[in-house]
């Protein structure tokens, strides 16, 4: 009886000490404030070059009201929203002018990076005037650089947001195929081209998911709702060729919001 009697009362005695504990932890955290700011980071994918309404005061960077990131936090009203994307970026970029918003407080980060350090621009300049030989070697080149550099420059970009921001959720978008195979375009590429297009953008969204992923990060797949929107598909949410160059191969503005929005919109 004495030996059940002591067992209750060091039982009780450890019961309420977990309570205390787990109260005064409780109320530690209640004291700290919530991470609940929103940053978007990231490329011309980001920015919204190809959506039009751009912000004057972003100058080159040509930000978008009607890109994914603005649309969200009109929706949601975070506690404040930085856009930092520009149009153009590479990894360096992010690292060099996009980071400063970041801080403890920042709850949510977004980014799309990496198209342009692989030569994004060249390849699709070379594939439309230099004809499919020359495309498929820079396609190639291409594919290389993702292999043997981006990762790096990634892991570069994925540290500094944590560190600088180590309470935030980080939802890291990929790139759309951007043509529909054996569609409606009877000019052009070759189909061994689109095809060879299609192929870098699931290497570079592959390599940039295992990267988030190592990191931490979640990553958004947009290919399943732009799906019957790619290029060459008779409802394409990508501009092909355009004047301005700028926004060539870049989503329209229901790209962004139907192709983009409800992804992160999930993610986030």
């Amino acid at each position: 009886m004495k030996l059940s009697r002591f067992a209750a009362l060091t039982s009780a005695f450890f019961v309420t000490t977990a309570l205390a504990l787990t109260g005064a932890s409780a109320a530690a955290s209640a004291q700290l404030p919530a991470a609940t700011g929103y940053v978007a980071l990231g490329d011309s994918y980001s920015s919204g070059v190809g959506a039009g309404s751009y912000d004057g005061a972003s100058g080159s960077c040509k930000r978008s009201t009607k890109a994914y990131p603005a649309l969200w936090a009109a929706a949601h009203s975070p506690s404040s929203f930085q856009f930092t994307a520009c149009s153009g970026a590479r990894t360096g970029d992010v690292l060099s002018g996009q980071l400063a918003p970041l801080s403890s407080s920042t709850g949510l980060v977004s980014i799309s990076i990496g198209g342009n350090d692989a030569g994004f621009a060249d390849t699709m300049t070379t594939c439309a005037l230099q004809g499919e030989s020359a495309c498929l070697a820079r396609v190639a080149q291409a594919r290389t650089y993702i292999d043997t550099t981006l990762p790096g420059r990634l892991d570069q970009v994925y540290d500094a947001i944590s560190q600088k921001a180590p309470a935030a959720h980080v939802v890291v978008l990929g790139y759309p195929r951007f043509y529909k195979l054996r569609g409606t375009c009877i000019a052009g590429l070759s189909e061994k081209s689109r095809a060879a297009i299609n192929a870098a953008a699931d290497h570079i969204n592959g390599v940039t998911a295992k990267r988030a992923a190592d990191h931490g990060f979640t990553f958004a797949d947009v290919n399943a709702t732009f799906s019957g929107h790619e290029l060459c598909s008779g409802s394409a949410w990508l501009h092909s060729v355009t004047f301005p160059v700028l926004e060539s191969y870049h989503p329209t503005a229901a790209g962004q919001s139907g192709g983009y929005l409800p992804v992160f919109a999930s993610a986030a």
